[in-house]
């Protein structure tokens, strides 16, 4: 079949958009319309408006309060507002009160109420009282005296009215505010009796709690109360007691016969505060006046440290009144005044005197004697001199230095009693000179201040000691021999252990520890502290070389040379031979390992074990110096191993066997333990 348009071309023509009418598109905007807009849209928000508002309603207390609500549209039907949610501001009016004016936030919920009570404006009261001029107090705050007018907060109200020698009187009143005129009267009760004092003769003077308030026989007005009562009249003993009474009562008391007075003396001396005795009984000090039975003869005596005593016999009239003077004679005796130093200055009661090493002439009195110097601690003394002696003070002024270390206790014990020693060191040279036999290269000589006094242990701390803190260590044993009983020296502990031993005992003593600890671990320590620690290098040092400011450093604990005296201390003897390498030929102390502490004789210091038993570790870390360096007391700041001191019952050679040899390590040996110090200031 044949199709004509089967090899026909499709062309491309231009679109021609449809015509549009305009005058059909466009509706005419006239005021009708726009006016029929904006009433539907009007109605469309008020039926919005009326939808979405909450129904609220303002209680307002007093009710004729004129309420006002601002901060968005409301409408409002008797008495209920329609608002949407939000804060409003309301304010309320009404006479007598104060305006109210507060924000009230509006909520989901369809119908709320809001319930004010507006506050009342204060009330204007006057006070009466009777009697008048009594204070008034409200509410326990004071106004004035009465009469007075005053503004006073609406309510009830306690009104106290006061008035010395009155009751107080109470009125409960509420007060209406809203300054409304109000009057208050308060009457006040007597707060007294009336007594009557039938003395015999009358016309007493009557005196309460030393008061004058009236003549015998009264009646007298007394405070309620308990009261001390005089009755006095001229030429007559006074009458004293003590009276207690109840306010209005009416009282008479028993007849008061007035006895006539004794004679009275007036005494005076010179120096006034001397003693006074009337017939041996002891009455007082001068200036006084005693009462004395008239017609007789009294014997006075007067008396005052640092001056001759005096008698007189007096005699006096009934009523009447005599004066007594004594001059007292003065006192002295001698002092003799001896101090070193020569120039040292003589004070006396405070005042400087002048030199010392004289005699001075004091009044048989106690003194204060001192002797003053700079730079010395001075001395004080309380001296009575006494006639015809010669007393003697003879002072030697320490100086600050000998004060500090005579005020310190020159010996100390732990919790667990081992004592210790105060020492007062003195600059030390360490180290040993390269001539001298068996020095080894770190024995480096350096100097180095001591300047704080210590205290160090007289002994090594023993096993039984160390288990006390660590209930679990052992010692062991080397060889065959035991290290391990109590009395002997603890071994086998690591520098950290021995330091933390420290730090536990010191909280035994309740000292602040000297080492810092983190996770039982030692890694610093607190120079100020005053709790244990281990003796430093230099104190170690001082404590068994020294022998007095001046003299040779020992070389050896015994003395300067090899071998020592037998039984000298624990070292490796004769009878070591099998356990140890290297032993002192000949010499023989009866121990193959340590011993109990103490066993040996003390140094001069006294302190055991210095030398000998086990060696010791001290403080510092362990470093080769500088030569002729001048070394900090406490050591380096740090390092990896602590230094050795001393030589142990293993060491038989010159090298250890010196003061001078230093050792170190970190770890656990089987001669190594350990004493105590702490700083002593």
């Amino acid at each position: 079949m044949n199709d004509p348009t089967r090899n026909s071309t499709i062309e491309p023509v231009r679109f021609q958009p449809t015509p549009v009418d305009e005058t059909r598109r466009r509706l005419p905007l006239t005021r009708g319309r726009i006016a029929a807009i904006a009433a539907v849209l009007a109605v469309a928000w008020f039926l919005w408006f009326l939808f979405t508002a909450k129904s609220v309603r303002f209680d307002i207390e007093p009710a004729t309060a004129a309420v006002e609500v601002s901060g968005g549209f409301e409408l409002e039907f008797a008495g209920i507002r329609l608002l949407r949610e939000g804060a409003y501001l309301l304010r309320a009016t009404a006479p007598g009160y104060r305006p109210l004016e507060t924000v009230v936030d509006v909520a989901v919920p369809r119908s709320q109420t809001f319930v004010h009570v507006m506050t009342r404006l204060p009330g204007r009261l006057t006070f009466h009282s009777e009697p008048a001029g009594a204070a008034v107090f409200v509410d326990d705050t004071a106004l004035g005296e009465a009469p007075l007018t005053a503004d006073v907060a609406a309510g009830a109200r306690t009104v106290t009215m006061s008035l010395p020698r009155y009751q107080d009187a109470h009125v409960e009143v509420d007060v209406e505010g809203r300054e409304v005129e109000q009057t208050v009267h308060g009457v006040l009760r007597p707060d007294w009796a009336d007594v009557t004092f039938p003395t015999r003769p009358a016309g007493a003077t009557v005196r309460v709690d030393g008061t004058e308030v009236g003549v015998t026989p009264g009646p007298v007005p007394v405070p309620s109360g308990e009261h001390r009562i005089e009755v006095k009249l001229a030429g007559y003993k006074a009458w004293r007691d003590i009276v207690k009474v109840g306010a209005e009562e009416t009282r008479v008391l028993p007849p008061i016969d007035l006895e006539r007075a004794d004679g009275l003396v007036s005494v005076r001396s010179s120096p006034e505060g001397a003693g006074i005795t009337v017939n041996g009984t002891y009455r007082g000090t001068t200036p006084t006046e005693l009462e004395l039975t008239p017609g007789r003869e009294h014997r006075l005596r007067v008396f005052k440290i640092g001056y001759g005593a005096l008698t007189r016999n007096v005699r006096v009239a009934s009523g009447r009144e005599t004066a007594v003077r004594f001059d007292l004679p003065a006192l002295t005796g001698e002092v003799s005044v001896t101090a070193e130093p020569a120039d040292a200055e003589l004070w006396i009661d405070g005042a400087l005197s002048g030199g010392v090493n004289r005699t001075v002439t004091l009044a048989a009195m106690p003194h204060e004697i001192e002797i003053r110097k700079p730079g010395y601690a001075g001395y004080r003394k309380t001296v009575t001199p006494q006639p015809g002696l010669v007393q003697e003070v003879k002072v030697r002024l320490l100086t600050l230095e000998e004060a500090r270390f005579a005020r310190l206790k020159p010996r100390i014990a732990t919790a667990l009693g081992q004592a210790l020693l105060l020492m007062k060191p003195s600059p030390i040279r360490l180290g040993a000179s390269r001539r001298e036999p068996g020095r080894r290269a770190n024995e480096v000589l350096r100097d180095v201040d001591l300047t704080r006094f210590f205290y160090v242990a007289e002994k090594e701390v023993s096993n039984a000691d160390f288990r006390r803190f660590a209930p679990g260590h052992s010692s062991g044993s080397f060889e065959t021999s035991d290290l391990d009983e109590d009395e002997q020296p603890v071994a086998n502990v690591a520098w950290d252990e021995a330091a933390l031993f420290c730090n536990w005992l010191s909280a035994q003593d309740r000292l602040e520890p000297f080492y810092v600890e983190e996770f039982g671990k030692v890694v610093g320590f607190d120079p100020d502290a005053l709790g244990y620690r281990l003796p430093t290098e230099a104190e170690w040092a001082w404590t068994a070389r020294h022998v007095e400011d001046g003299a040779p450093l020992l070389r050896f604990p015994w003395g300067e040379r090899l071998p020592p005296p037998d039984r000298h201390g624990n070292y490796a003897d004769r009878s070591a031979t099998h356990v140890v390498g290297r032993i002192i030929f000949g010499y023989n102390d009866n121990h193959i390992v340590s011993g109990p502490p103490g066993t040996f004789q003390a140094n001069a210091k006294g302190l055991y074990d210095l030398g000998g038993n086990v060696a010791e570790w001290v403080h510092d870390f362990y470093e080769i110096p500088e030569p002729d360096q001048r070394l900090n007391p406490l050591g380096p700041k740090d390092g990896d191993y602590h230094v050795i001191k001393g030589s142990s019952w293993m060491h038989g050679a010159i090298s250890e066997l010196r003061l001078a040899f230093r050792d170190y390590g970190a770890e656990a040996r089987p001669d190594v333990g350990f004493r105590i110090a702490r700083f002593a200031e």
